[in-house]
């Protein structure tokens, strides 16, 4: 059946490759009314800018304009000041009832009415406010809902909305839950879009028909809808532990250009994007009254200060008791990673200040075992030069590197010298992480620093070189006791989530 509002109303999609997300007004004798309360908005939406990036304390009127845009709920949740360590629970919820049959088939949603949870996560900011860490719980998590007996984590929401899906992350994780935040999925395309797109990289291939997402291992700029599907297909070897690595590299990414430059220093980038976040979301009364004042209290965190963790797992491919198929915590890790966060400890250390540049004889950086690795490799993408007349060694090592689980997007090419003895890994100032895993995947290299470079990192292949090996990025927290299967909790920060070109 035909929505009657089809063609004139709600969110259209479509329009590129990319399904291009855009909101149409009603054409109807209150357009001009419409036009002019969006017009206020956009001015208010501007001036909450104003307050970002001045700092200065939150007018009544604007309080009032955000209480508006949040919709209100209630979870149950005790609330707190402003101030001091707080736990907030984040739910991105499937909500596709307000959309037509065509939006659903366009963003591959499905038909299916109702709400479900598709993301969780218990963000915990620090007393002091300096710091941010995030822990993703997997949603097919198996758990006892209380009053409902044993379910999949996610099922929580469902069976009784965002009051039993706090009590439930309550009692696994033994955190005290202050605030409430659900996020729409709809409103997430909006924000992305908002921004102007985010950047993604991913290590492996991934064509997924239910989401229509097809990408090849390599860096992408993605607009909303293609984000979505990013963050939510599947369709990858470990399921729904590999999705909540790449939500997480979107939130980082979504950090980076929320707090870049070209963001905030952009009145009109701004207030779309403060506008657009603001109608996406569903708060506690509580933090819905403060929610200005607790932003303005962050606003100096940058994306070294919020890290991301996903809970230990002692059992991924756990068989229920009803045949389904999910995963079971490793409890002892488990236990210790929520106590850290319980007592406000960092998972991560601080990030480094920057080193002065060596000399004109650069050193090797230390051993892989006197300074192990940080950013996996799945997070670096590297350029490969052939700096020999070997003809092929430049593609032999990008192959190698591939299969080490490095980003490789282009062919390797060749360097203007071409009489390299040894393999030198060079790069740009910041870099000096992602430098240090490539260390210790090609331990017979050089490492330089070449300012110019700016950002980058390549690798010039001498005649020396004999091949790649497999990197294991360091653990930052490990459990008391595990069995063989347990996957061990690793945190890292925005920073080294986000995807270095």
């Amino acid at each position: 059946m035909r929505d009657p509002q089809e063609d004139d109303s709600g969110v259209q999609v479509g329009g590129d490759a990319y399904g291009t997300v855009r909101v149409n007004p009603r054409r109807d004798r209150r357009s001009v009314r419409g036009a002019r309360s969006r017009r206020r908005g956009l001015l208010i939406a501007a001036a909450l800018s104003c307050v970002v990036l001045g700092g200065s304390g939150v007018s009544w009127s604007l309080t009032t304009y955000a209480e508006k845009k949040i919709e209100g709920v209630d979870a149950g949740v005790p609330g707190s000041q402003s101030t001091g360590a707080m736990n907030i629970l984040v739910v991105g919820v499937d909500r596709r009832d307000n959309l037509s049959r065509r939006q659903q088939n366009q963003l591959k949603l499905g038909r299916e009415s109702g709400q479900r949870t598709d993301t969780m996560m218990v963000l915990h900011l620090s007393e002091d406010h300096t710091r941010a860490t995030v822990v993703s719980l997997p949603r097919d998590t198996w758990t006892t809902i209380p009053g409902q007996g044993q379910h999949k984590i996610n099922a929580a929401y469902q069976l009784g909305g965002p009051k039993l899906a706090v009590r439930t992350v309550q009692n696994i994780t033994g955190l005290t839950i202050h605030h409430y935040v659900e996020v729409n999925v709809l409103g997430f395309i909006q924000v992305v879009d908002a921004l102007g797109g985010v950047s993604v990289c991913t290590p492996v291939a991934i064509n997924d028909p239910k989401t229509a997402l097809t990408l090849q291992p390599g860096t992408y700029s993605l607009d909303g809808a293609k984000a979505l599907a990013y963050a939510r297909t599947r369709a990858t070897a470990r399921s729904d532990l590999d999705r909540i690595d790449r939500q997480q590299q979107v939130i980082s990414a979504l950090l980076h250009q929320a707090l870049s430059g070209g963001t905030l220093t952009n009145p009109v980038k701004l207030a779309a994007f403060v506008d657009s976040s603001l109608s996406t979301l569903r708060v506690d009364d509580a933090l819905r009254k403060d929610l200005l004042g607790l932003a303005n209290q962050l606003k100096d965190v940058s994306t070294d200060d919020v890290s991301f963790a996903t809970v230990p797992l002692a059992d991924v491919d756990y068989r229920t008791p009803t045949n389904e198929s999910a995963v079971l915590w490793d409890k002892d890790a488990a236990k210790e990673l929520f106590r850290r966060i319980a007592a406000d400890e960092p998972l991560t250390k601080p990030a480094k200040t920057a080193t002065a540049a060596p000399s004109a004889t650069p050193a090797a950086t230390p051993s892989p075992s006197a300074t192990p690795p940080t950013v996996p490799p799945a997070r670096i993408s590297v350029k490969v030069l052939n700096g020999t007349l070997i003809t092929g060694l430049g593609g032999r090592a990008r192959a190698d590197l591939l299969k080490a689980g490095f980003l490789v997007p282009e062919a390797a090419g060749d360097t203007r010298e071409r009489d390299h003895d040894k393999t030198v890994i060079r790069y740009g100032t910041g870099r000096e992480d992602s430098a240090r895993t490539l260390a210790a995947a090609l331990p017979d290299a050089d490492v330089r620093l070449v300012e110019d470079l700016g950002d980058r990192v390549e690798v010039i292949v001498g005649r020396k070189y004999s091949g790649t090996k497999k990197v294991t990025v360091k653990e930052t927290a490990k459990p008391t006791a595990a069995p063989t299967t347990t996957v061990t909790p690793m945190a890292r920060t925005a920073t080294e989530n986000i995807c270095k070109k």
